[in-house]
Formats: C-alpha cells, structure tokens, sequence
C-alpha cells in the first residue's frame, strides 16, 4: 500500500506526470486539490489549486532547473482548483486556459433559473474568464505529449475533462473517494449524467481526479457512479409518492447516514435531481423550481 500523499511533496504518479497535494482539506475535498504538472521543459499546470502562497511556493519549486510553465489549465472555475490561477501566472508569464466563464455551457434550464435568481454559492472564483477557451475536441502540445479537451459539464458548466493519451484527468467529474456534488445552476443533473457517457465513450485507461488517488478501472467507476444516480432517483420519486416535499426535507429522509455538516451539499444534490425530474416531466411544482419548492409526484 502506498503512503498517503502529503502536501507539498511532489509525487510522480507515471513518467512525464508530477502531482503536489495543495493543503485543502476538507469533507468536500478529501486530503485536498490535486494539482498536476505535465511534461518536460516547458510544462502545463492542470488545476493550480486555490489561492494559497505556501501552494504557490511548493509547484514553483516542483519545476526542475531551467523548466518553464507554459499553460495554465483548468477543468472547472470553482476557487479550490482555480484560485490559485491568476497568482500562477503573474509569477509565471503563462496563460490560463479553461473552457469559458463560469456560465459558459449552462442549459437553457439552468440559464433560465438562474435569471430568475437561483444561486449556488460553492465557491466560484468572482468574474472567471480564461485567457484563453478551449473548446471540446481542442488540443494543446507540449513537448513530446498533448492533451485533448472533452466538455463535461455537470458538476459545472465550465467543466473539462483533459486526455492525455491513454488517461484522463477527470476533475471533479468522476472521483474514486466520492460521489460528486451537483449544485445548481452551476450544477445539472442532466448534464452530469449525459457527460459519464461522454466520458466512459472515450474508454480510458486510467483518471487522475482533482481530488483524491488516481482511478484504476475508469469503466467500473463510471457504471457505479451511474447506478447510484438512478438509485437515489427512485427513492426521489418514491418519497414523492408519500407527499410534496422540498430538497431539504427530502435529503433529510434519504441521506440517513450523512453528517449533519454535509446535509446541506446533499441537498443540493437532490434538487439537481429534482430539476432534472422536472424538465422530464416525472414531478411538478408550483412556479419556477427552487431549494424552497415543494415537489409533487407525477402520477
């Protein structure tokens, strides 16, 4: 068994691919925010971290004599993978290169409720907007590897998955530790869901997550992640068949054996599932869906 990654300590997951443990931690996070460096020479950076100065310290001294960072990349604007991004490349010259601003990708949905008010609150980097936007299918080269943008969106609109050959570092799409929060409007439970076919399509051979260790069997962990998403769904729908309930009162019931510190993030989860049953038409509620909305059963 390998020891347990440490902040700070520069781990070398295979060749080509070095990975530092910002000092984050939390019931969101696991031990942190995995922070990659790929390549050789002039370097990518996926998902700084957030914005700490010892973090900062421990990648500019992860670069190996005469090395030079030429992109910055970011799977998502959430501060805990992009906090970090805009004192990186001030100390570094490089670009920041994601998707887009935190609302680009956003369903009609989404972009609907969030006109109309909805909010998430899980720690966006204010007024996001990437050097430059990397669309998917989009291709970055180094020296002697390239990575290969697939858009994700799900946890969040802006999300990225990168391939880098035969691996992928998946962000905060598909982890080996955790389920992943989907909140809205930044969150869509439809999205997420068509976005692990996405992934699983691909067929990688391994992910590198932004937290936690790397993913062995990707296909397994997407099939598994799949199946909990259509298990709690039915118990959604089950619970409805009780009565209208809101997200809250409904996580409550359903999330028996989650701390009560986390009962918030899994209410937001459920009313992304919500806003999904609601779009398709599986349950109804009174005026535009939200975390104070009782939902009813479509009979």
């Amino acid at each position: 068994m390998s020891a347990p990654a440490l902040p700070g300590r520069v781990e070398r997951p295979e060749p080509g691919l070095r990975r530092v443990l910002a000092p984050n931690p939390s019931p969101l996070t696991g031990a942190g925010t995995n922070s990659y460096i790929l390549g050789h020479g002039r370097v990518a950076v996926i998902d700084p971290g957030p914005d700490d100065p010892g973090h900062l310290a421990a990648l500019m001294a992860a670069l190996e004599p005469g090395e030079r960072v030429g992109w910055i990349v970011l799977t998502h604007s959430h501060r805990d993978h992009a906090g970090l991004a805009r004192a990186l490349s001030g100390a570094t010259g490089a670009p920041v290169v994601g998707f887009g601003p935190a609302e680009s990708g956003r369903s009609p949905v989404m972009a609907a409720l969030a006109g109309a008010g909805l909010r998430g609150g899980e720690g966006v980097v204010a007024g996001f907007a990437p050097d430059a936007r990397l669309a998917d299918g989009d291709r970055i080269d180094g020296d002697g590897w390239a990575l290969v943008a697939l858009h994700t969106p799900g946890h969040m609109a802006n999300h990225l998955c990168l391939r880098w050959g035969e691996a992928v570092f998946s962000g905060d799409h598909v982890m080996g530790w955790a389920s992943t929060l989907v909140s809205p409007p930044d969150g869509d439970m439809g999205q997420y869901m068509a976005s692990l076919d996405a992934l699983q399509a691909v067929g990688p051979a391994r992910l590198y997550p932004g937290h936690g260790a790397p993913v062995p069997d990707p296909a397994a962990r997407i099939d598994e992640l799949r199946a909990h998403r259509r298990m709690r769904e039915t118990q959604i729908l089950s619970a409805l068949r009780d009565g209208p309930a809101d997200s809250a009162t409904l996580a409550a019931r359903l999330y028996t054996e989650t701390p009560p510190a986390l009962l918030g993030a899994a209410a937001r989860n459920v009313l992304a599932h919500l806003i999904d049953l609601h779009a398709r038409d599986r349950v109804t509620t009174d005026g535009t869906p939200g975390p104070d909305s009782a939902f009813a059963y479509r009979a």
